[in-house]
């Protein structure tokens, strides 16, 4: 298996360095202070569509006061983001988690979370209900109704909402060669594409 997105593509829309806008300015500001640097999303598609770094703000927000674990929230993204091939969001998905102290046993067995003993039965009606949404854009009511048995009305919705949200991303960064941004040292099984994926 290998990376879906090399680290070393160059995105396709040139980043933009030096922004002129006092409001862009303060976003590639407060990006370099919370990260360490401007990401390469910001320089290349925020940087264009300044409007976007509110929604973006509004959705992390929104995400932080999920009700679901952080443990499976970071599963659900960082399972999408694979399943996607986007190197980015599994990059800094990673970062994120080892900032948090997030163990990192799970991520390496995202792949293998159907067989793998270090997954609950919850963790795996939510990966496999986000797998087939994000593969299918629907799913089948066998699957929903596996999820249902784990996850009350509100952590379904979460759920949803949550792939919606890591598909978003992910379809900002894949079409202009947005690869990963070295955040996170990552084991080189963590960014393969997975056995479903085409």
């Amino acid at each position: 298996m290998t990376e879906p997105t090399s680290p070393a593509l160059s995105p396709r829309l040139e980043p933009i360095e030096r922004p002129t806008s006092w409001w862009m300015r303060l976003v590639y500001g407060m990006t370099k202070w919370t990260l360490g640097r401007v990401i390469t999303p910001v320089k290349v598609v925020t940087a264009r569509v300044p409007g976007s770094a509110a929604v973006a703000h509004k959705m992390n927000a929104t995400e932080a006061k999920l009700s679901l674990d952080p443990e499976l929230r970071f599963l659900i993204t960082s399972y999408v983001a694979t399943l996607n091939g986007c190197a980015f969001c599994t990059d800094i998905a990673h970062a994120h988690a080892q900032n948090r102290s997030v163990p990192t046993h799970k991520y390496n067995a995202l792949l293998r979370y159907d067989t793998s003993d270090v997954f609950s039965a919850p963790e795996r009606a939510a990966l496999a209900y986000v797998e087939e949404a994000t593969h299918s854009k629907a799913v089948s009511d066998a699957t929903f109704e596996t999820l249902q048995a784990h996850f009350d009305d509100r952590a379904i919705a979460e759920i949803t909402w949550l792939n919606a949200m890591e598909n978003y991303y992910n379809l900002l960064n894949r079409p202009l060669n947005i690869g990963s941004d070295t955040l996170c040292p990552v084991s080189p099984d963590a960014h393969t594409v997975p056995r479903h994926a085409a």
